[in-house]
C-alpha cells in the first residue's frame, strides 16, 4: 500500500493581531545588498531572485519552512509507493496565478517539463533528472514517476528553481512574475526597489502585510544609516557587521544571528594552470588563516568550514584540521609543485565578506609568495565573467543554496573540478533513501573535497537578521535563499 507522506498544512498559521483603537501598521521595507538580475526563481542563480519572489510571489507543490523542513504548498497532500518512484500529488482546490488562470495539473506538467527540456536556463536543472515522466490525471492530481529513488526529491521540489509557473506567463516572468503567492508583483524601479503587494485572492491564510517594498542598498555604512532613519524596516542579512553591537544596545531593535547555508569559498578555476596541481591548491590552504579572516572581514561572526557543508547540518564532519594555517608548509608545497613568483588575479564581487576579506586573503598569500591582482566587479559582471564565463583565478563568494555540496558532480561548473570518484558518490547519494547511508555518502563527500583542496573552505556565513522589536514572523535563520514574509505582522 502507498504510504500517505503529507496530508495537512503544516501548523505555519498567523497570530491573530488584536484589534487596537489605532490601525497597526502593515507595511514592510527590507533592505538588500544586491538586486536581483531579474525576478523569475526557474531561470538564474542570484540568490536575491529568491529572496524577493520565494513563498510570497511564487510557490511549488513543496514548500521549505522556517526550521528548514518540507511542507505541502501548492500540492496539499501527496503519496510515494512502496518503490520509492511514484509520486502522486493532489493540489490545491482554487488556487490561481495572479493573472485570474486556475492552477492545474498541467501547469506542473508545463513548469518541470520546462525545466528539463533543450531550452532550460534552470540554474538547478540537475534535480529534474531524475525523473523519468509527469502526467496529469485530471485537473487536480499530478503523478511523478522518478527514474530511481530519490531521498531529497521532496526537498529539491520546494526550492525557487521548482516553482509553478503558467505557460501564458512564463516567458515575461523575468520581468512581470506571476505567480500563485500570497503577495503579487506591483513595481520594479531599477537599482532603487521591487515592490509587491497583497493578493486579494489568495487560495490560503492571506497575507497580514498589505505592501512590502525590497529596497536596493548596497554600501554597508547607507545600510546601517538607513536602518537607524526609518528608511527601512529591516535587514534580513545586515552587511555592517563592525555596527551590530550599536543595534543591540537599542531598544527599537530585535538583533538576530542565526545560521545560513552559506558556504563562503575562495573559489579557484582548478582548470587554469597551476592551479589544476593539487599541492598549488593545499598551498593555498596552508597559506589561509581561517579565523583572521573572520575576524577581519566579519567581525567575528561566522564559523570554520573545512569542506563545502553546513556545520550544523547533522552529516557535517569538522575538516578544519586538514589545512592548519602554516606558511611554512605552504611554501614547502609550491616548491615541491615547482611553481615561484606566481601572480593570480582574485576578482571580488560586491559583498563585504568578498571584498574585506579579499585583503586579508591577498596578504596571506602574498606572505607565501603569491602576488594577487585584486579586481573588484559588480553582481551582474560577476555572473557573467567568473559564474559562466570561467574568467578567474580565484574569487571569494558564498554558496548560499541548502545541500548544496553536488555542484561539484557538475560538468563544466566554474570550479572546473572533474573527479570520477566524486561523481559516483554523488550519484549513489542521489540514488539512496536510507537516512544513514545518506549521511555516510555526505561524509565522504565532505572528505573528498577536502583531500582534493578543490576550494578554500573558509567559513560559514551567519545570518545577521536586524528589525524592529514589534515586527514578528520573519525568518531568524537561513534554511533557503528567501524572505519569506508570509507570515510577518507588526505587533502592538
Amino acid at each position: 500500500m502507498p504510504r500517505v507522506v503529507a496530508s495537512i498544512l503544516t501548523a505555519a498559521m498567523v497570530v491573530a493581531v488584536p484589534l487596537t483603537a489605532h490601525a497597526a501598521k502593515d507595511t514592510l521595507s527590507i533592505g538588500m545588498g544586491l538586486e536581483p538580475p531579474h525576478l523569475d526563481p526557474t531561470a538564474g542563480a542570484a540568490a536575491a531572485i529568491d529572496e524577493v519572489v520565494y513563498a510570497n510571489v511564487f510557490e511549488g507543490l513543496t514548500r521549505i519552512v522556517a526550521d528548514g523542513t518540507v511542507a505541502p504548498g501548492l500540492a496539499e497532500s501527496w503519496t510515494i509507493s512502496d518503490d520509492g518512484l511514484v509520486y502522486t500529488f493532489s493540489l490545491r482546490q482554487g488556487a490561481k496565478f495572479h493573472d485570474g488562470t486556475a492552477l492545474d495539473a498541467g501547469d506542473v506538467v508545463f513548469s518541470w517539463e520546462r525545466a528539463v527540456g533543450p531550452d532550460s536556463v534552470n540554474a538547478k536543472k540537475g534535480i529534474f533528472e531524475p525523473i523519468e515522466k509527469i502526467e496529469a490525471q485530471g485537473a487536480s492530481t499530478a503523478v511523478v514517476t522518478l527514474k530511481r529513488p530519490t531521498g531529497h526529491f521532496l526537498f529539491d521540489m520546494g526550492r525557487g528553481d521548482a516553482v509553478i509557473v503558467a505557460p501564458e506567463s512564463a516567458e515575461t516572468n523575468k520581468a512581470n512574475p506571476v505567480g500563485t503567492g500570497p503577495f503579487v508583483f506591483d513595481s520594479w524601479a531599477k537599482g532603487n526597489q521591487i515592490r509587491i503587494k497583497k493578493s486579494d485572492s489568495y487560495w490560503g491564510t492571506p497575507a497580514k502585510l498589505s505592501q512590502v517594498t525590497f529596497k536596493i542598498i548596497s554600501d554597508p555604512a547607507a545600510a546601517a544609516a538607513a536602518l537607524q532613519a526609518g528608511d527601512v524596516d529591516m535587514f534580513a542579512n545586515f552587511p555592517a557587521t563592525e555596527l551590530i553591537p550599536q543595534f543591540e544596545a537599542d531598544p527599537r531593535f530585535k538583533v538576530s544571528i542565526g545560521t545560513t547555508e552559506g558556504e563562503t569559498l575562495l573559489s579557484i578555476n582548478n582548470g587554469n594552470p597551476p592551479l589544476d596541481d593539487v599541492r598549488v591548491r593545499r598551498a593555498i590552504s596552508h597559506a589561509i588563516d581561517r579565523q583572521a579572516i573572520i575576524d577581519g572581514a566579519m567581525y567575528g561572526y561566522g564559523t570554520p568550514i573545512g569542506s563545502h557543508f553546513a556545520p550544523h547540518h547533522p552529516a557535517y564532519v569538522d575538516l578544519t584540521g586538514m589545512y592548519p594555517y602554516d606558511p611554512d608548509k605552504a611554501k614547502a608545497l609550491l616548491a615541491e609543485a615547482g611553481v615561484k613568483d606566481l601572480k593570480l588575479r582574485l576578482t571580488l564581487p560586491p559583498p563585504a565578506y568578498a571584498r574585506r576579506g579579499g585583503e586579508i586573503i591577498a596578504a596571506q598569500l602574498r606572505a607565501v609568495g603569491i602576488e594577487t591582482e585584486i579586481i573588484p566587479v559588480e553582481w551582474a559582471q560577476w555572473l557573467k565573467s567568473v559564474f559562466r564565463g570561467d574568467d578567474f583565478d580565484l574569487t571569494i563568494v558564498s554558496h548560499t543554496e541548502p545541500l548544496d555540496i553536488e555542484i561539484y558532480a557538475r560538468d563544466k561548473y566554474y570550479f572546473n573540478y572533474d573527479s570520477a570518484e566524486y561523481k559516483a558518490v554523488i550519484k549513489e547519494l542521489a540514488a539512496e533513501d536510507d537516512p544513514d547511508a545518506r549521511t555516510a555518502l555526505m561524509q565522504k563527500a565532505q572528505r573528498i573535497l577536502a583531500n582534493d583542496a578543490v576550494n578554500g573552505f573558509l567559513f560559514e556565513l551567519a545570518q545577521h537578521g536586524i528589525w524592529p522589536a514589534k515586527l514578528r514572523g520573519v525568518w531568524a535563520n537561513r534554511p533557503v535563499q528567501a524572505n519569506d514574509v508570509t507570515a510577518a505582522y507588526w505587533a502592538d
